[in-house]
């Protein structure tokens, strides 16, 4: 039975490169994708969320910002603006980050400003619940 290979990659580092995956769950712009072998090929923008690579019942799970999703030839590219494994997510970190953010967003704020702190607001849930999906 054919098998998925990912890769994915952000600025600072190769996170990962897998062979054998079954399946992959991303959160994309126009909602969840889930991606089994010979899928068609796809391009499309992640939002921040959380990916999930399955592989014989298991999951491992990644906090993802945005970035980009290709699938060809069963082989899937992310290009992540940032990205984490669910271990080396710090959940306290996290969600100090997701109350600083919701504090931002209750005061009156340039709609720049408001766009940054919605932002990090998902970065911070998508975090959040890469780590608690984790079991952590």
């Amino acid at each position: 039975m054919a098998k998925l290979s990912v890769e994915l990659v952000t600025p600072e580092r190769l996170l990962v490169d897998e062979v054998n995956v079954d399946m992959v769950i991303a959160p994309g712009v126009a909602g969840q994708l889930a991606v089994l072998p010979n899928h068609a090929p796809l391009i499309t923008e992640l939002e921040p969320g959380v990916i999930v690579l399955r592989r014989d019942d298991a999951d491992q799970l990644l906090a993802v910002s945005g970035g980009f999703f290709e699938v060809l030839r069963n082989k899937i590219t992310v290009l992540a603006d940032t990205s984490e494994r669910s271990a080396e997510i710090d959940l306290e970190r996290a969600q100090a980050a997701r109350d600083r953010a919701l504090q931002d967003l209750s005061a009156p704020l340039e709609p720049g400003d408001a766009l940054r702190a919605r932002i990090a607001l998902l970065r911070a849930i998508a975090r959040i619940r890469a780590a608690e999906r984790a079991g952590r």
